[in-house]
């Protein structure tokens, strides 16, 4: 199969592209991808690190008051449509996918208007503006949560498949994450992650916090503060302490998360969709901090999600504390019949298989043509 991807600005948009170009390379090695991104998101960086062919075109996102960078973003978009149409008639796809982000817009409605089947899949509680307006467009209309399905009145079809992020971190390997941490296998874990950038807000609970932990020595907590935050963060934590202790392991970034989630007991995090996925299909309890900076507020619709379930606190950014997140924490790691039984909640919200289910339709589609 012939395949386009596309999508970005976020790994959030980037990583479920890329995990879909590896179930279908699992399941038939001869598929052949292109990846078309935009010139100024992180999939100009990312795409090209997984070995997948790449080729941008320059394209903004609409802002929603009155803007005269409006005019400039449907100038770029018609470019954008004429650049993609140019591209997939050179690679002739069997079918098109977008992930999310505005450079979907222009490459996916290209690919509508040229006939070729063509897929959207919506990471979030609450669908994005490219989305939606690509929804009456395109084939078929894949969401992440089940019963967001009306959100997409005007789609042809609309299915449930989860976000195929779930699958990618099935086959993590969890002594291997133990090993990169440096901590016993099968030790107690809290990792403490504010996105793959960081978030003050959290960086300023996990410094407030630190000094409580003594109370908590059998337990590892490994604070990841983004890279950005990493120095400033670290030395603050040991003017409070002194020194680190052995339990307390700070560091800027982990490159194999999918590893270091599956030998993780409770995760504090963001909201973002694709983290999600991973953590409910590991079946990970955990405490959620969602984004205010989000369009539509939708990392706040994504917690609650998992909250209603019973798979997550949330806490909110504006009454965030460290005092706060250390009792939101005692609470779970101090009560294991709690801990099972979200758990439990957080793994039926899961679907690891949802990179084959996205990958069926693509082929169902790709055979109707």
């Amino acid at each position: 199969m012939r395949v386009v991807l596309s999508g970005g600005g976020t790994g959030g948009h980037i990583y479920p592209a890329v995990a879909v170009a590896r179930q279908c390379e699992a399941e038939d090695p001869d598929s052949e991808f292109l990846y078309i991104g935009g010139t100024r998101g992180l999939e100009s960086k990312l795409v090209p690190q997984e070995n997948l062919p790449f080729e941008a075109i320059d394209i903004t996102g609409f802002r929603r008051k009155l803007s005269m960078d409006n005019v400039k973003t449907v100038m770029r978009f018609l470019k954008g449509v004429q650049t993609s149409k140019k591209l997939l008639k050179e690679f002739k796809p069997d079918v098109v996918i977008g992930t999310g982000g505005y450079v979907c817009g222009p490459v996916v409605y290209a690919a509508a208007k040229l006939g070729i089947p063509s897929i959207i899949h919506e990471q979030n509680a609450i669908p994005g503006l490219t989305n939606q307006f690509l929804s009456r467009y395109v084939s078929t209309v894949a969401v992440s949560f089940e019963g967001s399905e009306g959100a997409f009145p005007k789609a042809k079809r609309v299915i449930y498949t989860g976000n195929p992020r779930a699958t990618t971190v099935q086959t993590a390997n969890r002594e291997r994450g133990f090993a990169t941490l440096g901590i016993p296998m099968n030790s107690s874990v809290v990792l403490i992650v504010g996105g793959s950038r960081g978030a003050k807000a959290i960086n300023d609970a996990m410094i407030e916090m630190a000094p409580r932990l003594e109370k908590l020595k059998h337990i590892h907590f490994v604070y990841v503060t983004g890279e950005t935050y990493f120095d400033q963060t670290r030395e603050d934590i040991r003017s409070r302490l002194g020194s680190l202790p052995n339990h307390l392991h700070v560091l800027p970034y982990i490159h194999n998360m999918p590893e270091v989630l599956a030998a993780t007991s409770l995760i504090v995090n963001r909201a973002g969709a694709s983290f999600l996925a991973e953590i409910t299909s590991l079946g990970i309890p955990s405490v959620l901090i969602p984004s205010p900076n989000v369009t539509n507020n939708h990392q706040v619709a994504n917690a609650r999600q998992l909250e209603k379930a019973g798979a997550a606190k949330v806490i909110l950014e504006k009454e965030l504390t460290g005092k706060r997140l250390y009792e939101s924490i005692e609470d779970i790691m101090m009560n294991y019949n709690l801990q099972q039984e979200m758990s439990a909640s957080s793994r039926s919200l899961g679907k690891p298989d949802s990179a084959k289910v996205i990958v069926e339709e693509m082929r169902r589609l790709s055979q109707g043509r």
